[in-house]
């Protein structure tokens, strides 16, 4: 299987433009052997500033923890702030309408593995402020049921200094970067 590429994190990587093959298995075959994936995450942000994250792990391998934004992969034809909502109402409870997320902040790839499947993941963030919220997670689908074990709202200055692992790893820096440039009524949601 060959050393992963240096960019690698844990399981996952944000890709850029690179010229490493697109999964450990492209390595030794040639032929690209991840999934594709579309997928819309929220940065659900509080009064305080700290982000809901949700604390997990890969069935296939439970010792694999990591912290996470609600949010997951799009229904076919299913707009990201479309997936975006109906994931956040699915996940804590909130809803709301599309509309309310406005444009994505910030959009990546990701590659990683869960439950023996390797993924390469598009994916747009938004972000919704809320003054506080009260997460609800009766709406897990069975995998979330099986793969989350916590939730937690995050100061990102407390997860960054925290050795945990978290994706995509760039969230202390980008939540630092929207705190400072959020304009007010921007991306709020009355709750």
């Amino acid at each position: 299987m060959g050393d992963p590429p240096p960019v690698w994190q844990a399981g996952a990587v944000t890709v850029s433009a690179r010229s490493e093959p697109a999964s450990p298995a492209a390595a030794s075959s040639g032929d690209p052997a991840y999934t594709p994936r579309r997928a819309a995450r929220v940065l659900l942000v509080d009064a305080a500033g700290r982000v809901l994250l949700f604390e997990g792990f890969d069935p296939a391998r439970p010792g694999h923890r990591y912290w996470f934004t609600p949010g997951g992969g799009l229904d076919p034809a299913e707009s990201p702030a479309a997936g975006a909502a109906r994931e956040l109402a699915e996940e804590t409870g909130l809803r709301l309408d599309p509309a309310e997320l406005g444009e994505p902040v910030w959009s990546d790839t990701t590659e990683f593995t869960f439950d023996g499947t390797w993924y390469r993941q598009e994916q747009d963030f938004f972000l919704l402020r809320v003054p506080s919220w009260q997460v609800d997670t009766t709406g897990f689908n069975a995998i979330e049921q099986r793969s989350i074990a916590d939730h937690r709202w995050w100061p990102p200055a407390e997860l960054a200094a925290s050795g945990e692992r978290f994706y995509p790893p760039e969230l202390p820096a980008l939540l630092t970067r929207l705190g400072q440039s959020a304009g007010a009524g921007q991306g709020e949601a009355s709750c």
